[in-house]
Formats: C-alpha cells, sequence, structure tokens
C-alpha cells in the first residue's frame, strides 16, 4: 500500500489544521494506521493510532483531547484532527500502516511496515 499525507501547514497556536492520509494500491481498511511526528533534532514520537476494524484508538499523552484520528474506509483515507495547536506540535507528520499490528505496537514506529512521506506542521506563537 502507498500512502499520502496531506493537510500540513503554517497555523497560529490555538488553531486547527487536519491532516490527511491517503492510501492507494491496496484498502487501507485491512490496515492499522499510525501518526507520528518528528521535530528537527528531535527523535520521531507516536501521536495517535486507530486498529483496522475502527474501533479502538490510541494517543500519545501530549495530544489527547486535542487530536482526534478518525478513519473513512469508503474515501480509504485516515484522519488526524489537530485542535488547539501548540508551539510543540511543530513537526513532520507521518502516517503509517500495517496489517499485523498487535495492541501493544500501535505506539511502536519500528512495528509498522508501510510510511507516506512527511507533511510540515508549523505552530506560530
Amino acid at each position: 500500500v502507498q500512502l499520502q499525507a496531506s493537510g500540513g501547514g503554517l497555523v497560529q497556536a490555538g488553531g486547527s489544521l487536519r491532516l490527511s492520509c491517503a492510501a492507494s494500491g491496496r484498502t487501507l481498511s485491512g490496515y492499522s494506521v499510525g501518526w507520528f511526528r518528528q521535530a528537527p533534532g528531535k527523535e520521531r514520537e507516536f501521536v495517535a493510532a486507530i486498529k483496522r476494524s475502527g474501533d479502538s484508538t490510541y494517543y500519545a499523552r501530549s495530544v489527547k483531547g486535542r487530536f482526534t484520528i478518525s478513519r473513512d474506509n469508503a474515501k480509504n483515507t485516515v484522519y488526524l484532527q489537530m485542535n488547539n495547536l501548540n508551539s510543540e506540535d511543530t513537526a513532520a507528520y507521518y502516517c503509517a500502516a500495517d496489517k499485523t499490528l498487535i495492541t501493544s505496537s500501535m505506539v511502536d514506529g519500528d512495528a509498522y511496515d508501510y510510511w507516506g512521506q512527511g507533511t510540515q506542521v508549523t505552530v506560530s506563537s
């Protein structure tokens, strides 16, 4: 499966953005999908994930209550709605997918087989 992340941009603190992760080549409904981010000079970190069933979602503590991950299987797309953004959310955001993840691996980027290119999110204060 090929993944295409989009929707990043420049936003003021307190603002919102919606990232999209569109799949091609395979039906995304068969994959669990995660969002990760990496800021300059920092390690990649888990942001959010959704199981392929869509009935379970997972969030990093730093984004819980502000970000929402969802999927639209008809559009073969997973979304990350980001609200109340702050400067610490500035990073390149990546989506990733895998067919066989177990719950405990949802937060582990190394467990995902497929990655999209990043989309930059910059939050100005």
